[in-house]
Formats: structure tokens, sequence, C-alpha cells
């Protein structure tokens, strides 16, 4: 009985001391960091973070990892692994990824860890090739770890469940890696501070550009992180540029040249689809193109001059009737209002009504001929109409006043690329949709009164309200 409760007294001491470690302390009590849970939540297969340093990105890639190896993922279907952590270099590995793994990883689950360099006995200091972790399921994990300053071709030939990458990685072995993760389904995940500029990320994976539906990012900033003090917080703020700030606290991309709407947030701006009442409905703005891409956008408004961006047709190398029928499409979808002759009515830039030489009718009457009226009397100023589209973003007194219903991903692309270039113009690139929003605030008349509302209006403006954030 003496050894019974002997060893019933070390059980409970090992459970005890077991609880201490930092694998079952994580987001565990009263402090939690809610962006990293949304992170281990999200189901997608090319998840990024950007996050500025100590905003604790790096804790969640290493987690993820940890979780995966032993089996014990709390969002996901849990199997035997194989992954790759990618660090810049093999000191880089050390100092960072390396050492949160073996900070999280519990020790009684690592069956043996293989050195590049230095003792199993000190592997903290050491460089590690991979390590061998028990899983919950009974069987044997591999947690294996790669440098970018191997070069590509030391990251071919595996079959692999994941791939973590510690910062940017280069172009090639970004793409090597989604090759390794294929046969198997497996995903990518990247935690990194936007250091280096506008690169292949700021493409890729911020702008989405190729809309890859498993692409997902999140940003970290200090204040996310609720482990970091306000003191700290200060001094560090104190301690660097403006420039600096953003990257370094916010995970923001950076260029010289600088964002035209900075003002521009997609965690307040861009808010999810509801039913919008049809007595909102205010008109389509287009932006016309054949080679380059027709952008139109349908548009409510509140009774509060709130406006919402509710629907999206983009799309490049078709023609008039194309065109006309997709918007057509969507208007049906959407119960839009029509004219008294059945037609939809429109903004479009100006440019739409001449004629050229490949042309025997304009763009103008192409669209009418095709059940739209098009209206070309809108302002094109670019400066003054870009100040009131900020005006939308933030008002004088901080009022949000233009919202985008997610589904509309080109505006949302256009805002976050859109740059000052030479000479305080905004580079003419990539900007179709944000020309016709631009077009459309700056014809639309403000709403001077408000008008008495019967009780069901009231009632549906409250249930689109609630709908709205609910998210």
């Amino acid at each position: 009985m003496d050894n019974l409760v002997l060893n019933i007294l070390k059980i409970e001491e090992e459970i005890k001391n077991r609880k201490k470690l930092p694998y079952f302390r994580y987001n565990k009590g009263k402090k939690v960091h809610k962006k990293q849970i949304l992170f281990h939540k999200c189901q997608k297969r090319n998840r990024w973070v950007f996050g500025g340093n100590r905003s604790g990105k790096t804790e969640c890639g290493a987690m993820e990892v940890v979780f995966l190896a032993l089996g014990t993922h709390p969002y996901k279907k849990n199997k035997q692994t194989e992954g790759w952590v990618v660090s810049l270099s093999r000191q880089v590995q050390r100092d960072v990824a390396q050492r949160k793994i073996l900070e999280y990883l519990p020790p009684y689950s690592i069956e043996k860890i293989v050195m590049l360099s230095g003792g199993q006995g000190s592997a903290e200091s050491g460089i590690i090739d991979f390590i061998l972790v028990r899983n919950e399921l009974g069987s044997i994990s591999k947690i294996g770890f790669k440098s970018c300053d191997q070069g590509r071709e030391k990251f071919q030939g595996a079959s692999l469940d994941y791939v973590w990458f510690d910062e940017e990685p280069p172009y090639d072995i970004y793409l090597e890696c989604r090759m390794r993760v294929l046969d198997r389904c497996g995903e990518i995940f990247g935690t990194m501070t936007p250091l280096k500029g506008l690169t292949w990320v700021y493409n890729t994976i911020y702008l989405n550009e190729h809309d890859d539906e498993e692409v997902w990012y999140e940003q970290m900033e200090w204040a996310d992180n609720p482990f970091l003090s306000q003191e700290e917080v200060d001094g560090m703020t104190k301690s660097m540029s403006s420039e600096e700030l953003e990257a370094r606290r916010y995970g923001k991309f950076i260029a010289t040249s600088g964002l035209v709407y900075s003002e521009f947030d997609e965690n307040v701006h861009v808010i999810e689809p509801f039913l919008v009442p049809s007595e909102w409905q205010d008109n389509i703005s287009i932006d016309p193109g054949l080679h380059n891409p027709l952008s139109a956008h349908f548009y409510a408004v509140d009774y509060d001059d709130n406006v919402y961006v509710v629907a999206e047709h983009f799309e490049a190398e078709k023609d008039v009737s194309y065109h006309a029928n997709k918007i057509k499409e969507i208007a049906d979808r959407l119960n839009w209002k029509r004219t008294s002759s059945g037609k939809l009515s429109a903004l479009i830039d100006p440019a739409a009504s001449q004629r050229t030489l490949s042309s025997e009718k304009t763009v103008v009457e192409l669209f009418n001929e095709n059940g739209i009226l098009v209206n070309t009397k809108v302002n094109k100023d670019m400066f003054s109409g870009i100040a009131t589209v900020k005006s939308y973003l933030k008002s004088a007194d901080g009022r949000v006043k233009l919202y985008i219903f997610k589904n509309c991903v080109n505006l949302i692309r256009e805002f976050k690329s859109y740059w000052w270039g030479e000479g305080d113009n905004p580079v003419k690139k990539d900007d179709h949709s944000l020309d016709e929003l631009r077009y459309y605030l700056m014809t639309k008349p403000r709403n001077t009164y408000k008008p008495k509302k019967t009780e069901i209006q009231k009632d549906k403006e409250r249930l689109a309200r609630k709908l709205r954030f609910l998210k």
C-alpha cells in the first residue's frame, strides 16, 4: 500500500510539474492572445502572420509546429506528421525558431534529437538537424530544420505535411516548399515582420493577386499581445521612426512612396455581406476596359449617409455585351432597382462616350443597347476625388462612412496597393476599381435630410445593422 501511495504521489507531482510547462500555459489563463487563436483556428492551407517585433507571431508559429508534431492540435484532425521549420540562416534558426520549439515542446515527448553541430545535452546552443517526437497517437513525428542560405536544391525531394517559414524566404524556396506539401495536401504557414518592402509576399499573400482561396493572413501589433506592458510599448515606440513603426509595431508593408489611402483598415472597412434594404440601393459605377479589366460596383447608402459597396464585377478581355450581362445577373440576384423602362442605370467614365476608329459605336451606346443606361456626367478630378474617398474612410471627427463587403476582393486589393509615385501623383496601376469608386463618391449627393421612416423600415435597418456586426 505504501508503494501505491508513493506512486500516486509521484504521478500527482509529475502532473503538477507538467502543468507548469510553457506548452500547457500557452494562451491559458486570464490573458489570451486572440489573434494567435485565430491563426490556429484557420483551416486555410497557406496562412501567414505579418507582425511587428514582440507581437507574438513567432510563438504561434512554433506552437503550431508543436501541436502538429504532438498530434494535439485543438482545431484540426490529428495524425503522425513530418514537417520543416525554415529559417533565414542556421544562426537565426538556433536563436529564434529552434529555441521557441524547444521551449514549447514538452521534454518527455522528445524521442531523439539529431544535431548538425553541438551536443544533444545542450541542443539549444547547437544546430539541430531534426527532432523525433512521440505523439499522442502512439507513433513518431518528425520536425526537420532548414535554412534559406542552403539554396533551393536542398529543399527538393521530400514529401511533407507542413512547412513553417520563420520570416520571409526567397520566392524560389517558397515555391519549392509548396511542392513538398502537394501530394499530402499539406499546409504552408509563415510568420514574419515585413521589413523588405513590397516583395513577392506582398503581391502573392497580402494582395492575393491570384485570388487563391487557400491564402489567409492576419496582422499583429504590440497592442494585440496582452503580455507586453504599456511601459515597454511606450519605450519601444519612442526609439523608432514613424516608418519603422509601421513595420516593426504594426506588421505593415512599407514603401518609400507611401500608401495613398493609409486610412484604409481591412479590419474596420471590410465587413461580412448582409441583406441590404431596397431603400438603401443607390447606384452602379463602371470603369470600362477591354484589354484592361472592366470594374463595376453596386453602391448602397443608409439614412446616416454611410456608403456600402455590396457587389463587384471585375474582368478583362471581354466585350460590352458580356459585361452588361454579368452586371445584370448581379442586379437580378440583388433585386436591384431599375428604371421605368426596365433598364439599369449606372455611372461611367466620360471616355466611354468617345468613338474610336475600330468601333462604329461608343461604349456608352453599346451599354445602352444592352440594357444599362450609363451617365457620363461624373467628376474625374483625381486629387479632390482622393480627398473625398479619404473623408469616407475616416472623417474629420473620426467616423467611418465607407464599408466594403468582403466579396469585393478587387476593390479591397487596390486599396492595399495604391501608392504615391513621382511628382506626388499616384502610380496609375491596378486602380480601375478605385477610379469608379471616386466617380461614384464625387457624384453622389450628400443626404441633407432624413426621411420619416415607417416602423417596417426601422425594423429592417436594425436587422441589417445587427447582421453586419455578427462576424
